[in-house]
């Protein structure tokens, strides 16, 4: 997005118009541009709602898992892929229906996906995510 007054309205808007649920969102900025990262309840066509509105985005794939709500819960999933030498991009961390939510991009979605499968954490995909909204 364009680093300036109004822009951030400007998707705010047109995701209400379209009904599009945020989930989470993190701005992250630099002088020029900033970028706005959306977790929504429906990224196809979030996604086309701000190209028709002339607007830059994609779409990434990422992995989520639900944890416990115990403290602590996050540190011990990021260890796991942590000590398998897997780089997070970046995460989101929240609360949703009383479980502990973690989305998040690395620098092996392989890697990742054995490491998830392998150490028995629980996965979410768009449906589950949705059911706890």
């Amino acid at each position: 997005m364009e680093n300036k007054s109004g822009t951030l309205l400007q998707v705010l808007e047109l995701f209400k118009e379209a009904q599009i649920q945020l989930i989470a969102s993190t701005i992250s900025d630099t002088v020029e541009y900033g970028i706005y990262r959306i977790i929504c309840s429906e990224p196809a066509r979030g996604l086309e709602t701000l190209r028709q509105a002339g607007i830059s985005a994609d779409v990434s794939d990422v992995f989520a898992i639900e944890l416990d709500n115990i403290p602590g819960r996050a540190a011990d999933a990021v260890r796991l892929l942590s000590e398998a030498g897997i780089g997070i991009s970046y995460l989101y961390s929240f609360l949703l229906a009383g479980k502990g939510i973690l989305i998040f991009r690395t620098d092996n979605p392989e890697k990742t996906e054995r490491v998830i499968t392998e150490k028995g954490l629980r996965t979410l995909d768009d449906r589950s995510l949705l059911s706890l909204v």
